[in-house]
């Protein structure tokens, strides 16, 4: 494990990866949105962390740039790959949901619906 340590707030691996102490956060979340340029005390204020959090954070950031930088293009893509893996599942099921019969009886509802519909992308 990999600790850098301010004031009882540190830096710790867990499976998630690098985290804040005492948090479910990870210092991939406050790259984020460093990237976005916010500064440290809106990331502080947006998630709740204490100063010594945030403080830690910033100098585990700071310390070990290079690595984390490569560590944190490895997370963003695995991320890209599993919102990708459920866009395309999920497309699938909307396919197979779509293509269900309806239930008996409501054809008139149905026909409404698409009536409507119609009528939105003609407008």
């Amino acid at each position: 494990m990999s600790q850098v340590s301010d004031r009882q707030a540190t830096i710790t691996r867990t499976e998630r990866g690098l985290t804040i102490s005492g948090t479910r956060l990870t210092l991939y979340d406050v790259l984020d949105f460093l990237k976005a340029e916010y500064s440290p005390k809106l990331i502080r204020n947006k998630f709740n962390l204490t100063d010594a959090q945030i403080n830690a954070a910033m100098s585990y950031i700071e310390a070990n740039r290079e690595s984390l930088e490569n560590e944190y293009q490895q997370v963003l893509q695995t991320r890209a790959e599993i919102r990708s893996y459920w866009e395309e599942r999920n497309r699938e099921r909307f396919d197979r949901i779509a293509a269900m019969p309806h239930k008996p009886g409501t054809e008139a509802l149905w026909a409404k619906l698409e009536e409507q519909k119609a009528r939105r992308t003609a407008q």
